[in-house]
């Protein structure tokens, strides 16, 4: 008997039975209960998270025999027949091998016929962005003036590729990573369906490895049910999908408290035989890093917000009192700049190595503001540093005038002495009498420089009119 995937057996066939995409199921029910679809739908986001599925319920529920509704009613003949991929007026098209203008000429011929069967003629382009430039160009005059009962839906993971003029025309929604909660929830419910034994922490470790993909999550679980174990635990997820155990992690964070360089070397070299995904155990050890973090700032009163299972709460409590805050910040921050750095080397286990070596010894290291640059004095510089200009200006005795090459260290300029401070009324004390403040008035330079100018205009003016008089 030929095997159905879990993602191909259980998926959804009603907009509520779809996970996450709250916004986008809202106005696309809304629209198909009030019998008033947009032309065109953009639907862009990451893979595995609901944008074809939802597409095809949305053709459902406005072909539905019951429309307008909601929600399709998938027991009549036209909802069986969108499911199968049989029915005559939805067509699904695929954007990575009917991507020439060609192509899209023939599309437009067929949209100017009526819908046959149903009540709405609907292309569903998955990977859209694969269109050249001139498929798009031919299909920019039927999207801004569409036939009646025409619904364009493009399906995308690459939205920037998009024309600015095609998104112009389009109602675009962007698809978002479903949250782990809610990964754990639909992966639970699947593994109930199929009366399966299972521990939290197994469901749990696929919601992290899936990423907010749904789709890859039911990958990874029937990957995981295909040993045919009596139960899902947590070590066999991890053993399966080459993640690392909770005991090197225990050792890990010993050997950081320890500063065991020779530990840390050890268990870099036992990822690498036993395989384990280094992106994966990275991003383990970052979420490992902000739990103990949060966990030292907040205390007790942080544990119903990092929502720990009883395991977890003692590993964190245990491993928590043997870091500073400091300590675990700085770490956490220097493993996020280095995990695209991991992921991209020619070399990630001998790169990897290299981080932990760095976290083990981050006590030790000296941060850059504690290093202060000095220059030594140099015995054979003379003590007295002249300037080109000055060097030029004083000759020396019994040579030409001709300045000599000057050399580097005549061209350094030294720094000028800070001029003394001159009398400001803003230094001036609080409460003062009015004999000190025009004693400091009187001391100013700028009013003395003013007293002299003044006293020296007043003279001038005095033998003119001198001379004048004798005259």
């Amino acid at each position: 008997m030929q095997h159905t995937s879990l993602a191909a057996r259980y998926r959804p066939q009603t907009f509520a039975e779809v996970a996450g995409q709250d916004m986008v199921k809202t106005i696309l029910s809304r629209a198909a209960s009030e019998d008033s679809p947009a032309p065109a739908y953009l639907l862009s986001g990451t893979r595995g998270v609901g944008k074809t599925t939802i597409a095809r319920i949305f053709a459902k529920a406005l072909n539905c025999e019951r429309a307008p509704a909601p929600e399709p009613c998938n027991a009549c003949v036209q909802c069986r027949s969108v499911t199968q991929g049989a029915h005559v007026d939805v067509t699904e098209i695929d954007g990575a091998s009917n991507n020439s203008v060609n192509d899209a000429r023939a599309l437009r011929e067929t949209i100017c016929y009526a819908p046959m069967e149903g009540r709405y003629k609907i292309f569903i382009i998955d990977e859209a962005h694969m269109l050249t430039t001139q498929a798009f160009n031919a299909l920019l005059k039927t999207l801004e003036e569409p036939p009646k009962r025409v619904v364009f839906v493009f399906a995308t993971t690459e939205a920037h590729k998009f024309p600015v003029t095609i998104v112009s025309r389009c109602q675009h929604f962007i698809f978002r990573h479903l949250a782990e909660e809610a990964l754990i929830a639909h992966l639970t419910a699947v593994l109930r369906k199929e009366g399966k034994i299972f521990e939290d922490g197994a469901v749990r470790l696929i919601a992290k490895r899936a990423a907010g993909s749904v789709r890859d999550g039911m990958s990874l679980l029937d990957q995981a049910l295909a040993l045919g174990g009596a139960s899902l635990t947590a070590e066999l997820v991890r053993d399966i999908l080459g993640l690392a155990g909770q005991e090197l992690f225990d050792r890990l964070f010993e050997a950081f408290a320890t500063r065991d360089c020779v530990a840390v070397v050890d268990l870099t070299r036992q990822t690498a035989r036993q395989g384990i995904d280094i992106g994966f155990f990275t991003r383990e050890l970052a979420g490992h890093l902000r739990n103990l973090f949060l966990l030292r700032q907040g205390g007790e009163a942080m544990l119903p917000v990092l929502k720990l299972s009883e395991n977890e709460e003692a590993f964190y409590k245990a491993v928590a009192q043997n870091f500073s805050p400091a300590h675990l910040h700085a770490a956490w921050q220097m493993l996020l700049d280095s995990q695209r750095g991991i992921a991209q080397s020619v070399e990630p286990s001998t790169a990897l190595e290299l981080l932990l070596l760095n976290l083990v010894l981050l006590p030790q290291l000296l941060p850059i503001d504690s290093l202060v640059l000095t220059k030594q004095p140099n015995p054979e510089t003379p003590a007295v540093t002249q300037t080109p200009q000055t060097a030029q200006a004083i000759p020396a005795t019994g040579v030409s005038n001709t300045p000599a090459p000057l050399s580097r260290t005549a061209y350094t300029r030294t720094p000028a002495a800070d001029p003394a401070p001159e009398p400001s009324l803003k230094n001036a004390p609080a409460k003062r009498t009015e004999q000190q403040v025009i004693e400091q008035l009187s001391n100013h330079p700028q009013l003395q420089a003013c007293r002299e100018v003044l006293g020296a205009t007043v003279e001038q003016c005095v033998e003119d009119k001198r001379k004048i008089t004798h005259a």
